[in-house]
């Protein structure tokens, strides 16, 4: 069963063939996602990478939590499922 990881601290230039090489150290990456602004279409400096198996997600979580890249340590762990938020359904209160 595949493992998604949170990777995020990286340097805003970081590409993703730059994070699946880092990570294909440890195991198979089936996909590497690195998150944009939608408006500036600029890199936030966290991105998630889905490794193969759970054990091959937790021997990059060791090996690269703290390990420096590009300038950056970074900060690696599992990642967390949240639940999307509905665009038409928002929490905050309306301004009339």
């Amino acid at each position: 069963m595949s493992k998604k990881v949170y990777v995020g601290n990286m340097n805003y230039g970081t590409a993703e063939n730059q994070l699946r090489d880092l990570f294909a150290q440890y195991g198979e990456v089936l996909s590497v996602n690195i998150i944009v602004d939608r408006y500036t279409g600029k890199a936030k400096g966290f991105g998630f990478v889905e490794m193969n198996t759970d054990e091959e997600a937790h021997a990059a979580i060791e090996a690269l939590n703290g390990f420096e890249f590009m300038g950056r340590q970074l900060r690696v762990n599992e990642a967390e499922d949240k639940p999307r938020r509905d665009a038409g359904n928002n929490s905050r209160p309306r301004r009339y």
